[in-house]
């Protein structure tokens, strides 16, 4: 038996050229591969020796030759192949191990040039992987380090691969393919010849998502569904989380958790978010998760049944004591104590999922965020950069007589970051670090101030002296009446109207401090 081996990335392959050789499988390697072998012991015919033909155009043809691709293609089970195979001396490839050159690591990087891109396209490599994975049945391909010890453990194990392992690694390589196939699409399709730069929108987009599992149902019990990831995910993201107990989630519990976390850990302190219907329908910072919990939990108690609920901080067993009064579908936290642990198991239904929060720095709420923003239409697809604004003490401009006082700016900014996760139109009243009311998704934004105050209304909290966000800015003065009327004192809102003169005017009139933000939050 004979493998071919062929490698960009050498991590493990000096042991899994050992291991092949100790089970009596001879090697055949190129280039660099072929002398680090060598250098390590081992006994390693080059391929030029095998094809008869020298490595030319500086290694760029080297494995393009009948020798090889007769050797991966031939079926062992069609004598007219294995015949082909003798009269042209032809020696059989049962094992290929290969990974292309570092084409996406190398257009990765902030200084890479369009030459240095094209000298990272592979060419023999991906040829080989698809001659092999095309006659699976008959040789088998790795293209990633990873699969190496399950491999040899088999091999040693069976004295060779089953049929169902050799089909998937067949599927793992032409995947591969496509991926790097796909990552040369996206950089070339996105590079302005003339000046080297590059649009954040190439002329093709080759989305690529790894399936993570079958859901049950989708939005509706009648829809299929299904999870997918990103082929390379943001650290701090959904699909980077560890399920650690419960019933599988649902498309339904999925989407709105993705709410919940991506809200919560936007802020810097404690936090707790619950989401329903994936709006936020209770949000708090406090000096802990509990105390952060019973104030997001105040704010809408009807809505919080079977709620999603995310914290950026660890989860004590006095919080998890304290979600009993209330249905949990889905619980998220960056950590859970053993004790909160074991207390959860009594509630062996309740989803808990542990994520790590993005790595720290500036930009740590940035670095776990999507990057592009996509949503499908008709036979078609809206592609946008993300929503990844964070607003600023220094980025407010204040545009009536009345500042705010510092402990209002701070309420201000609350109120802000939360409007930008809820459903437009948005308008959100908080106090003290808590949401107070929460409007969301209807065609009026007076509608949504109305049902804001409503929600307050039904879990008894008064709205004096509340501040507001507005995700869009008031078209007419008519909607800034209305939550002062409710007793906000302070509004922040994009500004940005033909009318903004007219909602300024009236917040000098009844006494109140607006800011303006600049940016508009939209998000339906």
């Amino acid at each position: 038996m004979n493998a071919l081996i062929s490698v960009s990335d050498k991590t493990g392959v000096v042991e899994l050229a050992q291991a092949l050789h100790a089970l009596g499988i001879q090697l055949i390697s190129t280039g660099g591969t072929a002398q680090l072998l060598s250098a390590q012991g081992l006994p390693v015919r080059e391929v030029a020796e095998l094809t008869g033909f020298p490595e030319m155009l500086d290694g760029r043809v080297k494995t393009l030759h009948p020798k090889v691709h007769g050797g991966l293609l031939a079926r062992r089970d069609l004598p007219a192949h294995m015949q082909a195979l003798e009269t042209h001396g032809i020696e059989t490839i049962d094992l290929l191990v290969v990974n292309l050159y570092p084409f996406e690591a190398t257009v990765a990087m902030p200084d890479c040039t369009l030459d240095d891109a094209i000298e990272n396209i592979d060419i023999g490599g991906p040829a080989m992987v698809r001659s092999a994975a095309k006659n699976w049945k008959h040789v088998a391909v790795l293209t990633d380090a990873s699969q190496y010890a399950a491999v040899v453990q088999e091999w040693k194990a069976d004295q060779g691969l089953s049929e169902l392992t050799r089909f998937k690694l067949a599927v793992a390589a032409f995947n591969r393919i496509s991926e790097y196939d796909g990552a040369i699409s996206d950089y070339l399709s996105s590079l302005d010849l003339a000046s080297q730069q590059r649009s954040l929108f190439p002329g093709q987009a080759n989305g690529r998502f790894i399936k993570l599992q079958d859901l049950r149902y989708g939005e509706n019990p009648h829809q299929l569904a299904a999870f997918y990831r990103d082929a390379n995910p943001a650290p701090g993201s959904l699909v980077t989380a560890r399920q650690l107990q419960g019933k599988e989630l649902s498309f339904n519990n999925i989407a709105d958790a993705d709410a919940a976390w991506e809200c919560v850990k936007s802020f810097d302190t404690p936090a707790c978010v619950i989401v329903k219907h994936a709006n936020p329908c209770g949000v708090a910072v406090a000096e802990n998760a509990l105390a952060a919990y019973q104030k997001a939990y105040q704010t809408d108690p009807t809505s919080a049944f079977g709620g999603i609920i995310a914290f950026n901080c660890p989860v004590d067993l006095a919080t998890v004591q304290a979600l009993g009064q209330q249905f949990v579908e889905v619980l998220m936290a960056p950590s859970f104590s053993g004790e909160a642990l074991q207390q959860l198991q009594a509630k062996a239904n309740v989803r808990v999922l542990q994520i790590a929060l993005p790595p720290g720095g500036d930009n740590a709420w940035a670095q776990g965020q999507n990057m592009i923003d996509v949503k499908r239409v008709g036979s078609g697809l809206l592609m946008q950069t993300a929503d990844n604004h964070v607003l600023h003490l220094d980025d407010m401009q204040v545009v009536t007589d009345q500042a705010p006082t510092p402990a209002q700016l701070q309420d201000l900014l609350f109120a802000w970051k939360v409007a930008k996760f809820v459903k437009s139109n948005a308008i959100v009243f908080v106090a003290n670090g808590m949401t107070m009311g929460v409007g969301a998704g209807q065609m009026s934004r007076l509608d949504s101030a109305r049902i804001a105050s409503i929600k307050a209304g039904h879990a008894k909290l008064s709205l004096q002296g509340t501040a507001v966000a507005s995700d869009a800015f008031f078209p007419f003065r008519d909607g800034l009446d209305v939550v002062v009327d409710q007793g906000a004192t302070c509004v922040i809102q994009p500004g940005g109207s033909m009318r903004d003169q007219e909602v300024i005017d009236a917040a000098n009139e009844r006494g109140v401090a607006m800011v303006f933000t600049g940016v508009r939050h939209f998000r339906h």
